[in-house]
């Protein structure tokens, strides 16, 4: 029973919830560095540092954390068990290491596996669902190292740091979408700089983007965000409104619509989760029907874009899939 308390003890300080800070530096906390002692958060927590020591309740030492040699014999088992993790240790490792880009690839190589086999379960043909690679508070350096495993179309959620990013990545043909939430006085940096957008909800804006969008950009390439879950909390024109947005939206010179967004709640539940994308496909025939010429379906994110192209996705939204969890502030 002693071992087995021990074992969930470092399962828990060590993998579940603190390995990722050793990793993050490129260190490796051994299984013995935590400490047994009853208040034992208090030693592994985040105050473990590469170089240091992990101590016991007595204060004696268990272990210390190291850094991880790449080039050692067995690098390629230990990277490949790193990007295999449930835990996103390989995602950590990934924002921080001169190895980004072959972490990248290897990302990258995976998922879109991924992708070709969900395709082929849906009865879909190869290379019918893009991946919008999801960069949000990603350096640029992420982004080239991505664009040198062959991703091209990129995601923004901000305006700011995506035109930031823009810009500074510019001599790179890459593709730009916004995808985030859109206030009236950030429309013209979002028409001056991307090529999609996914997050249209309300006229005013989509009559904002389509004045501001230079001529010699072309059409702005256009997609209504929908709350398909009904959260009132969460942007998106309701599934009933979407028919008189889209006519509306449609006609404006500038834009050219070209489909349908959305982002249900955050659920474990497949069933749940279909349902959403089901309706969202289903307000796309819908729209179709009545003479649009439509043919994208942005749905489904890095924890459930399986699910979504199964359901009909032509884009999905992947972040943390590739660039690994996000540094909370």
């Amino acid at each position: 029973m002693l071992l087995e308390v021990l074992a969930l003890r470092i399962v828990h300080d060590v993998v579940d919830e603190r390995l990722d800070v050793g990793i993050g530096e490129r260190g490796q906390v051994d299984a013995p560095d935590v400490t047994v002692d009853a208040q034992h958060w208090r030693h592994a927590g985040g105050e473990v540092e590469v170089g240091g020591l992990v101590l016991d309740g007595e204060g004696e030492q268990f272990g210390d954390v190291h850094t991880i040699s790449w080039e050692a014999d067995g690098g390629d088992a230990i990277l490949d068990a790193v990007l295999d993790s449930e835990y996103g240790l390989g995602m950590t490792i990934v924002a921080d290491s001169p190895h980004r880009e072959e972490f990248l690839c290897h990302r990258l190589d995976a998922l879109r596996a991924r992708v070709a086999e969900a395709e082929v379960r849906a009865g879909r043909p190869p290379g019918s669902v893009t991946i919008v690679a999801v960069s949000k508070t990603q350096p640029p350096e992420a982004v080239r190292a991505a664009f040198a495993c062959g991703q091209r179309v990129f995601g923004e959620n901000y305006v700011q740091e995506g035109v930031a990013k823009v810009e500074a990545l510019s001599v790179l043909p890459l593709e730009w979408h916004f995808i985030g939430p859109i206030q009236s006085n950030k429309t013209r940096a979002i028409a001056e700089h991307f090529a999609w957008v996914h997050s249209v909800d309300r006229l005013k804006v989509a009559e904002r983007l389509a004045t501001q969008r230079p001529a010699a950009l072309g059409p702005l390439q256009v997609l209504l965000q929908v709350n398909v879950s009904g959260e009132a909390s969460k942007s998106g024109v309701a599934p009933a409104e979407v028919p008189a947005l889209a006519q509306a939206v449609a006609a404006l010179p500038g834009l050219r619509l070209r489909g349908l967004m959305c982002i249900p709640e955050p659920t474990s539940d497949e069933a749940v989760l279909c349902a959403r994308f089901r309706t969202l496909r289903h307000c796309l025939e819908e729209l179709r029907a009545r003479g649009l010429e439509l043919d994208v379906l942005s749905m489904g994110m890095s924890g459930d874009f399986t699910l979504a192209i199964e359901e009909g996705a032509t884009h999905v939204r992947l972040g943390t899939a590739i660039f690994g969890e996000r540094k909370k502030p």
